[in-house]
């Protein structure tokens, strides 16, 4: 196993007593987040549609990008997991809500797109190579948060059982590159080869709870949306019963 030396933009890996220390105060950062929030203020103080669920994506960026997790996303494949998550099924969501309806939502090609996307970013050379350089870890953020956004919205403009249909397709391939990870039966993600004993974890330890997160609770995401989906398909046809 070969331990590279990393710089991944997050900063090196903090080690447990120092990561609460750890925040994220790039000031291109902080005026990107700050214009998401003027924004959201905007759109609510004008009562316009999108604000609250603007403001919510600019939180949910904070934590991403501005707390400690960032740090501690340099020393964690797990840690790396969850700011992952986070913008696939709370930032993205959110953005979409903000955003106007789309008119062709091309649910199939988003959701393929969504799935290639954060698969690809998972593999561990372009996964390194995020970790090793600033404009390939952003090029990272952005797609893998765009595809998001994308399938989202597609999903809310779409019918109930395409959204659906969409829903499972995106649970399944979420559980299948989670359990591909949590059976890998060696450590794939070079960046934390040297950062995870501090930790408690050795490397596969922290590499197969990651494929947990994303086999169980991740997945179990679109599922819990594909079910609000099918109830509200079972509301609309109580409320459309004539008397």
């Amino acid at each position: 196993m070969t331990i590279t030396p990393w710089t991944p933009y997050c900063g090196p890996a903090p080690e447990p007593m120092d990561v609460l220390g750890r925040w994220n105060g790039d000031p291109m950062l902080l005026a990107g987040v700050g214009l998401l929030v003027a924004g959201g203020v905007f759109l609510v103080m004008r009562n316009r549609a999108g604000g609250r669920a603007l403001l919510g994506a600019a939180g949910v960026l904070v934590v991403v990008f501005i707390s400690p997790l960032c740090a501690l996303s340099s020393a964690l494949f797990t840690a790396r997991t969850l700011h992952h998550l986070l913008l696939l099924l709370a930032a993205a969501p959110l953005l979409a809500l903000s955003l106007p309806r789309l008119k062709t939502p091309r649910l199939g090609l988003a959701t393929a797109v969504q799935a290639l996307v954060f698969w690809a970013w998972h593999a561990p050379d372009l996964y390194a190579a995020a970790l090793s350089n600033d404009a390939v870890y952003w090029l990272m953020q952005a797609t893998i948060l765009g595809g998001a956004v994308w399938f989202w919205g597609a999903v809310c403009a779409s019918s109930a059982p395409a959204a659906v249909a969409a829903l499972l397709a995106a649970m399944l391939l979420m559980g299948l590159l989670g359990a591909l990870i949590v059976f890998a039966g060696e450590p794939l993600y070079a960046p934390h080869f040297a950062s995870t004993l501090a930790w408690g974890l050795t490397p596969l330890e922290d590499q197969q709870a990651a494929g947990l997160i994303m086999w169980a609770p991740a997945a179990a995401a679109y599922l819990l949306v594909a079910l609000w989906r099918v109830a509200g398909l079972f509301q609309g046809r109580e409320t459309a019963r004539p008397a």
